[in-house]
């Protein structure tokens, strides 16, 4: 009876929970990014602690370097995508102009089809009319913000909520496990502890290791299409090592990308072949070197579970979805396999 008791109470408990979370969902964003920021700093302040260094101390220098970190690296992206990008904006009529008088003919004259049944006239033209609209990122920001005070005050509460939540849940971090861990039911507290261990083992390595492993990418494929002699290297190779969390999704968007921008600059399909040879190498650097060193087989999904539960993210909740797509997929495995292993020692399995 008191264990009938006790499973409605918790399944109550995970539908109000569950229900609340929905509700609030708008609200939870800044307390969202700033536990992923904690959580992701925490193992750096531990090692500090160990070294002696008080915890409070820690935080600071921790919480200053991730936010010294974001400047500089935003400091240093902007100007340059902005600028990039802008030139990719001016360039365009360019590439349809070239499509129109020597592509069309040539697809016309080998295949007997006629491209202008893609209409490249009203492409180009509204392609030319964006351009003169739009000279940089940092513009089309700031019309966005001017359209909306809402907009404009949610942004400048999470620039200033997100690092101060940081702050505190760096400080107290694990304070806050251990009165979560009070909460938890006598009868299964060290199970569930079991299982939050696993769980924490698998998603931070997989989070650390990842976010290195895409920027490693992200850099060499930026650095190669630039010696290559490619425009828009940053834009192409930074969009190809952030996606690059998908397997063979970034070396695809890359080649995808950077073979477009190739045979437009270059109007031939031979600078195709050193871009396949660029994304040839990083793919076979990451999967076997950089996965391998920095992420090894922890996360343990199956390559159509990674796809099925990207896809399933993105269409639940978005950009944010698809980022915490494969972190929350291997805590549901840990889950899965926790499950597993109870239903094979219980009653209902054994008879």
């Amino acid at each position: 009876m008191l264990q009938h008791y006790q499973t409605r109470f918790w399944l109550i408990f995970g539908v109000l929970f569950i229900g609340l979370l929905y509700l609030l969902a708008p609200v939870l964003a800044p307390f969202m990014y700033a536990a992923v920021l904690a959580y992701l700093g925490n193992p750096l302040i531990d090692r500090l602690e160990t070294k002696g260094m008080e915890r409070s101390r820690a935080v600071m220098v921790v919480f200053g370097v991730i936010v010294l970190g974001l400047v500089v690296l935003l400091l240093i992206l902007i100007p340059i995508s902005s600028h990039q990008f802008k030139v990719l904006m001016d360039r365009l009529p360019v590439y349809i102009q070239w499509l129109q008088t020597s592509v069309a003919p040539w697809i016309h004259a080998h295949f007997g089809f006629d491209p202008a049944t893609f209409e490249l006239e009203l492409l180009h033209t509204r392609l030319t009319d964006y351009a003169d609209k739009i000279s940089t990122v940092t513009l089309g920001l700031v019309q966005a913000l001017e359209s909306s005070t809402t907009v404009i005050f949610t942004w400048l509460a999470h620039l200033v909520l997100i690092p101060l939540l940081t702050f505190y849940l760096l400080r107290d971090w694990h304070v806050l496990l251990a009165n979560i861990q009070q909460l938890l039911p006598r009868a299964t507290v060290d199970h569930i502890s079991y299982l939050t261990h696993e769980s924490d083992k698998v998603v931070g390595e997989f989070l650390r290791g990842q976010f290195i492993v895409m920027v490693i990418l992200g850099f060499f494929y930026s650095v190669g299409l630039a010696l290559i002699g490619l425009e828009f290297p940053l834009i192409i190779g930074m969009v190809a090592g952030l996606v690059s969390f998908v397997p063979y999704l970034g070396p695809i968007t890359g080649i995808l990308l950077a073979s477009t921008v190739s045979i437009m600059e270059f109007h031939s399909l031979l600078s195709v072949v050193p871009v396949l040879i660029l994304f040839g190498l990083g793919q076979f650097a990451s999967d076997f070197f950089l996965t391998p060193k920095l992420i090894g087989d922890r996360i343990g999904l199956h390559p159509v579970a990674v796809l099925f539960a990207v896809l399933a993210g993105g269409h639940l909740f978005g950009l944010v979805g698809i980022l915490l797509a494969l972190p929350v997929a291997a805590v549901i495995r840990v889950l899965l396999h926790g499950a597993r292993d109870a239903y094979l020692n219980s009653s209902l399995y054994r008879g």
